[in-house]
């Protein structure tokens, strides 16, 4: 296992979401994505519990189905005024960074079906039915241990991109992955080397604008 010379706060603040940057071109071998999976399963879940699964497609067909689907829910989100693109506009000082945030997950929404690894984190669920109300609890079974898998991934010069458009068609990607009725999807996460040297810290607003000490 051979990874980055980071230290914790780097990786945490470099961990990044990779797009434009994802070597589509270069393979990723899958013994490095078991090893970033075997991290990932170290994360916490609730009552140890263990449930997720994690499907990680190499295969070209399938992950062109994937992409396809990608690739619809995408279009109607980014026309539905909600998109990266829209948020801020009246704002000078983030209207520019939003505008190439909608250009790059425009880029991956066009090019999913080509990234060399998709990973679909699941939980495994009694009868496949969310719970009605609150569900930080089922859902914080599962995704701390994708962002470690994400962390993982950067530390062995991977990138990744925390997606979930796709799950406007999960029933779709299930019977393309021929998922149980009773697995739901968490995330879909695609992995690659990535172009360039590194990443840096990316500007964030300021801790003082949303800390609340004791009370709001």
């Amino acid at each position: 296992m051979t990874t980055l010379p980071l230290n914790p706060d780097e990786l945490l603040t470099t961990t990044r979401t990779v797009r434009k940057r994802l070597d589509l071109d270069r393979p990723v071998p899958l013994d490095l994505v078991r090893e970033c999976l075997e991290v990932a399963l170290q994360a916490p879940s609730g009552s140890n519990r263990q449930g997720w699964h994690w499907i990680v497609v190499t295969d070209p067909e399938t992950r062109a189905a994937i992409g396809e689907h990608y690739r619809r829910a995408f279009s109607a989100y980014a026309s539905s005024g909600a998109s990266a693109a829209t948020l801020y506009k009246d704002d000078p000082g983030r209207a520019e960074v939003q505008r190439r945030v909608g250009d790059s997950a425009a880029h991956l929404a066009e090019r999913m079906g080509d990234v060399p690894v998709l990973v679909i984190p699941c939980l495994r669920l009694h009868g496949g039915k969310l719970p009605a109300g609150n569900q930080a609890g089922l859902w914080g079974s599962l995704l701390p241990a994708v962002w470690s898998y994400a962390l993982a991934a950067r530390a062995r010069g991977l990138g990744t991109a925390w997606t979930s458009l796709h799950l406007t068609y999960e029933a779709e990607v299930a019977e393309v992955l021929g998922l149980p009725e009773d697995v739901r999807q968490g995330a879909l996460i695609p992995t690659a080397y990535y172009t360039g040297d590194t990443f840096r810290p990316a500007p964030r607003v300021p801790l003082d604008e949303v800390l609340h000490v004791d009370r709001w």
